[in-house]
């Protein structure tokens, strides 16, 4: 006889799985992104979501299903990135909500679970669309139920919900054209199927290969920021401002072509920085290093594999929040006669997120009170987003997402924040920018709410950027390594030069009536190519202003706003 009643012990086992299974298949739910673009990071999202939740779980240790279902929600919340993450999030939030009170379930309450979350989920997302997770996960709810009736066994239970789990996401090309266009299936979907492929596994008595443990556990022992040590030095005396930390898990094909030599690499980094450490084995790569610019570490860690976790911490800041905390401690450690008084609260802060020194520095000039480094290839979390809320210290606080997969996060730490929190939805650096120009601060929340969306909104956004494989999107074919110009989201061309991609970004996105295009420079752009695409901008366009600004920004060459 099968399993009749599921405890809080066996589904904490069934999460562990879950999330098992998820990692050693990040990398391919990744692959089936749609667009070719070096930021194909679904599986990545739910994964860091995913381990989040189960890292709650594993610290309880209760045979309570609705103690472990709450803490595994939770850990979801505040770990969730990226709209997979956070509908992932949302779908076991409505689950946990629906066995409060139960120490243990059985088919029938898990299924009924199954359906709240999809509830739950639905009602998260403004306008839901058919051919996603979503879709996947609501017709392996609606097999739940009906499965549910049938056995009250929870191994047969599983099986029938994963077989339509996997019949829905086979489904997704004919919801979601472009799916079938590209040829594969929603990323999402397929990441849902594989944790609940990881459920049955614990079921079935299989124990799978819990996520790799991070080969900087050495490292987090080295703590250096510690308090002792930072009042016998001054905030300017840091040369090197940025604590920044990277894991990459290795990948064949980009170790073909950069083959990793862990002495070459740390010569590398020390040009860059100092308190360098890097630790590698078979299948992952960690480093810890002291930066003026994160994104250049980034970037040469992206050469041999994909990111799974990023971290960077502003140390001037953290410096002088730490002398403040001190109780008025001079910067030599010496204690004077009254402490610090509180920082007052501002009646308004804006904390945007940017990837690239450059382009932070920007938000910066304008006012913007908290910089988020993070963007594509790390999305921050909810919880990320929560933290530089408080540190705002403000009575209002408005978020600029700058990235539409950054949006869902940003509404869900709105939603827990200790503030009162707005979210502009800007989906590009650019209508971030055009935000934070419109802000007035002697308006009042409404009025800035209405002015900063009207700006951003009318921004024209492009990007150039690099294909991570072959494909063909809206009849543009596509090459690996070829540089793409996307319009908005529309990829409109593709070429083997930058610049070509450039010019092309301009043809869709320039016209008479346009009086200023900014662009931000990143990596693989030179001062050449800027020279010429200048040329070019001015033979379309004579009378457009020009401005052009070193953004510093990771994986794209350009980035332009129109206006």
């Amino acid at each position: 006889m099968g399993l009749k009643r599921l405890d809080g012990l066996v589904f904490a086992n069934m999460v562990a799985n879950g999330a098992a299974n998820l990692s050693q298949n990040a990398d391919y739910v990744d692959s089936l992104n749609v667009f070719p673009v070096p930021d194909g990071d679904t599986g990545t999202n739910m994964n860091l979501t995913m381990t989040s939740g189960a890292k709650e779980v594993a610290a309880l240790n209760s045979a309570n299903i609705a103690d472990v279902s709450s803490k595994f929600a939770r850990g979801l919340l505040m770990g969730a990135r990226g709209n997979s993450g956070v509908i992932l999030s949302q779908l076991f939030r409505g689950f946990g909500k629906a066995i409060e009170g139960k120490t243990e379930v059985s088919t029938v309450d898990f299924a009924e679970a199954l359906k709240r979350g999809v509830d739950t989920a639905y009602k998260a997302v403004m306008k839901p669309v058919e051919g996603t997770i979503l879709t996947v996960a609501r017709e392996a709810a609606d097999e739940a139920l009906r499965a549910s009736e049938s056995t009250s066994d929870f191994n047969e239970f599983m099986e029938l919900v994963i077989v339509e789990a996997k019949a829905s996401l086979e489904r997704t090309p004919d919801l979601l054209p472009v799916l079938k266009e590209v040829g594969v299936v929603d990323s999402g979907g397929q990441g849902l199927l594989v944790i609940y492929e990881g459920f049955l596994a614990s079921l079935e008595g299989k124990e799978l290969e819990k996520p790799h443990a991070p080969v900087m556990d050495a490292l987090i022992e080295a703590e250096h920021h510690a308090h002792a040590a930072q009042g016998f030095m001054s905030t300017e005396d840091i040369e090197f401002g940025y604590c920044t930390e990277i894991m990459v898990r290795f990948q064949d094909e980009k170790l073909k072509d950069a083959p990793f030599n862990e002495d070459v690499f740390r010569n590398e980094l020390s040009e860059l920085g100092d308190s360098l450490l890097v630790v590698a084995d078979e299948e992952l790569l960690k480093v810890h290093v002291h930066v003026e610019t994160p994104g250049d570490v980034i970037t040469k860690g992206q050469r041999y594999g994909e990111l799974v976790a990023v971290k960077i911490e502003n140390m001037r800041q953290q410096h002088s929040t730490i002398l403040e905390e001190e109780h008025g401690a001079n910067q030599h450690g010496v204690q004077t006669a009254a402490p610090t008084a509180p920082k007052a609260k501002a009646p308004f802060a804006i904390v945007t997120v940017a990837m690239g020194e450059g382009v932070s520095e920007l938000f910066r000039s304008l006012g913007a009170a908290h910089v988020i480094e993070g963007g594509q290839t790390m999305n921050p979390s909810t919880e990320d987003i929560v933290k530089a809320i408080e540190a705002a210290n403000a009575d209002h606080v408005f978020i600029f997402p700058n990235n539409s997969n950054i949006i869902m996060a940003a509404e869900q730490a709105a939603s827990v924040a200790p503030c009162g929190v707005s979210v502009i939805p800007t989906k590009t650096v650019p209508q971030g920018l055009a935000a934070a120009i419109a802000f007035n601060p002697e308006a009042d929340v409404e009025t800035n709410e209405s002015v900063m969306k009207a700006a951003a909104s009318a921004v024209k956004s492009g990007q150039v950027t690099y294909a991570v494989r072959d494909t063909s999107i809206d009849g543009v074919e596509i090459r690996k390594d070829d540089h793409m110009a996307i319009a908005e989201k529309k990829i409109v061309a593709s070429s083997a030069s930058s610049l070509e991609a450039a010019k092309a970004l301009v043809d869709a996105l320039v016209d008479a009536d346009d009086e200023i295009i900014t662009i931000l420079t990143g990596e693989g752009s030179s001062a050449e190519d800027v020279v010429a695409l200048s040329a070019y901008i001015e033979s379309k366009n004579d009378e457009i202003e020009i401005e052009v600004h070193d953004g510093k920004q990771p994986l794209y060459s350009y980035i332009f706003s129109v206006e």
